[in-house]
């Protein structure tokens, strides 16, 4: 239950770089009313992280996203004790948010994920990335020097916190924790029952 409380306040939290009507649409795949919602909380510069998002996600986007069964939503839980430059991927990833390309942001830092880990100023080639995909380098200044992508971050990683994470990546599903980058052998027979639980299907 307390996980449960913790998690509808983050949900609920202010939240400027996205839509009001639904703060989490711009960091979310899948329809709003599919039948399960799974919050990812998530590291960029963890190697777990970019372990599932290479492995295991694509076969959860395809056989549960695409087919309106799962709802995903990326929540920021950067760990800069172990991280460096975590805060500021996700910064990065908040800003370009508000112009929509969270999702292509998000592949692109898992991609090059070993480029930029040891960087004592991940800045210069965040942003060079950012332009090759298209986005508008004034707004995504702005926003990062404005501190939004940073309360964005700070404000997912409370969240997370009460909600019961304590390592990336972790997924809240259905009122339940799943720990580490697990294999599709483990998330389909959770979303498998959840689904068909609620829709039948």
């Amino acid at each position: 239950m307390i996980r449960a409380v913790a998690l509808l306040a983050l949900l609920t939290a202010t939240a400027p770089l996205t839509a009001q009507q639904d703060p989490l649409a711009s960091r979310s795949k899948g329809r709003s009313d599919a039948p399960v919602t799974v919050y990812e909380m998530s590291d960029f510069q963890c190697p777990f992280c970019k372990r599932f998002a290479d492995e295991t996600f694509p076969t959860i986007e395809r056989d549960y996203i695409a087919t309106g069964k799962v709802r995903w939503v990326f929540i920021h839980f950067p760990i800069p004790q172990l991280h460096a430059n975590a805060v500021a991927a996700g910064e990065l990833a908040a800003c370009a948010a508000q112009q929509q390309q969270f999702w292509p942001v998000h592949d692109r830092l898992f991609a090059t994920q070993d480029e930029w880990a040891a960087l004592k100023n991940p800045a210069p080639f965040f942003m060079a990335q950012a332009k090759e995909l298209g986005l508008d380098q004034t707004v995504l200044s702005r926003c990062l020097q404005s501190g939004q992508g940073t309360r964005a971050v700070q404000s997912d990683a409370e969240g997370a916190a009460r909600a019961g994470a304590t390592s990336t990546p972790t997924f809240y599903i259905e009122g339940g924790l799943v720990s580490g980058a697990q294999p599709i052998t483990v998330f389909r027979p959770i979303l498998d029952s959840i689904v068909k639980a609620k829709s039948g299907r």
